[in-house]
């Protein structure tokens, strides 16, 4: 069970509606593009960040990736190097043409553009991803991946923009990945509203010995933000982010009670398509290096469940807080050296998990297979009008933007000072009947 969750059946049903505040400023959002927002983590509305190329040669990009060093994947490599082992990429596709993923990715599925018109990673995110996991170590040069023998299934469900629209594509994303094999399933993306046909497919995984890894979502706008969803489902690995080459917390990251684990976000050298580099920042990039994690530990113990590999990595993992779990680090700092060398007991089934057992009827109807007698209502319970995978991807010495940082924060007080305006008029009306 989670720590902080109180136990009961995995909640398909009556998911709860997103504050009015919340809606108030996703209808601003819808007004601007999502670009013109700074790298800035006040803001509350869904970011995507203009890339920047680091220029350094390919041979020098793996000096600087520093979570390597960080997590002893050195040593690591000794025991085993997630030979064997399928980890899906649910994002914004992969571009197997990369040279640091050259003969790491399988075929996948774009459920974007199904008749397969776009490029395979139009944002480049779903890349770098891709690379934290599984970039080669074969040449000597470029990203290496935690992983760098696992196999990378793409899933193409994020937009030209890094976002979707509907939770519902995520959920047939990770069925499809579960039924092509996937042993671990890395979701860098998420959202504030829950999602009951998401939550059965991460059911549907769980039943199908698949470990599932999300974030916990970028740019905190107050103490009382909420971890993404799907990272909160009951079962998933919520991985939070540390800055560059310290145990300090990320300044972007959200944590809170359902954080399990920390890896690093900060400072971090992707792989960028066609063949190039950047800079990324976020816990969408922590959330695969936990994911790279699992891949080496189910490589290492092919016959392990998956509940046990979540279980060895919580109770391996680096207390990196205040003693014991805590909600800002979780259980610590993932520690692939320990996750597989420690003596570990076995165990029933997923700690983090509320639902023993789900059997079939745990995973409710298939997606889409269900109409809604309500053809306006959100019969997916994801109220959010659009996910918010917010990341940062810039060239070294780079700086942000204020500009537009004050144009969302003028938009906020605009929201404020208006409804506070229609709820006066509507007191002086009553009052004067």
């Amino acid at each position: 069970m989670r720590h902080g969750r109180p136990p009961g059946p995995r909640r398909l049903t009556g998911r709860a509606l997103l504050a009015t505040a919340a809606t108030a400023v996703s209808a601003v959002v819808a007004a601007v593009p999502a670009a013109a927002v700074p790298a800035n983590p006040t803001v509350t509305v869904p970011v995507a960040y203009a890339p920047g190329d680091v220029t350094d040669r390919a041979d020098q990009i793996r000096d600087e990736q520093w979570q390597l060093d960080k997590l002893g994947a050195r040593i690591a490599w000794r025991t085993s190097t997630g030979r064997g082992v399928t980890v899906a990429v649910i994002d914004s596709g992969v571009d197997g043409s990369h040279p640091d993923l050259a003969g790491r990715v399988l075929p996948g599925i774009d459920l974007v553009s199904p008749d397969g018109a776009a490029e395979p990673d139009p944002v480049g995110h779903g890349t770098t991803v891709a690379g934290l996991i599984a970039g080669r170590n074969d040449d000597r040069q470029g990203v290496v991946g935690l992983a760098p023998d696992a196999r990378i299934l793409p899933v193409r469900v994020l937009d030209e923009e890094n976002r979707y629209d509907d939770a519902l594509i995520v959920a047939q994303g990770v069925r499809w990945a579960v039924d092509n094999g996937a042993q671990v399933i890395n979701l860098s993306l998420g959202g504030s509203g829950d999602s009951p046909a998401l939550a059965a497919a991460i059911d549907y995984a769980f039943a199908r010995d698949v470990v599932v890894v999300a974030c916990t979502g970028n740019l905190a706008t107050s103490p009382d933000a909420k971890v993404w969803y799907p990272a909160r489902e009951p079962g998933v690995i919520a991985v939070s982010g540390l800055e560059r080459s310290s145990n300090n917390l990320w300044s972007g990251a959200i944590t809170g009670r359902a954080t399990v684990l920390t890896a690093p976000a900060s400072g971090l050298v992707g792989a960028r398509s066609p063949a190039g580099y950047w800079r990324v920042q976020g816990t969408s990039f922590a959330a695969p290096l936990v994911a790279a994690t699992a891949a080496l530990v189910r490589a290492r113990y092919p016959q392990m469940s998956a509940g046990d590999v979540v279980n060895r990595l919580l109770v391996t993992a680096k207390d990196i807080g205040p003693t014991g779990r805590d909600d800002r680090f979780g259980y610590g700092l993932v520690d692939p050296i320990a996750a597989l060398t420690a003596d570990v007991p076995l165990v029933q089934h997923n700690p983090l998990d509320d639902n023993e057992a789900p059997g079939i009827s745990g995973f409710g109807p298939a997606p889409g297979s269900v109409p809604t007698p309500d053809p306006d209502a959100d019969h997916l319970g994801f109220t959010a009008p659009q996910q918010e995978t917010r990341w940062r991807a810039r060239a070294a010495g780079a700086q942000d933007s204020s500009g537009t940082d004050r144009l969302w924060i003028g938009s906020a007080i605009l929201v404020a000072l208006v409804t506070g305006a229609l709820l006066m008029v509507r007191r002086f009306r009553q009052s004067h009947r």
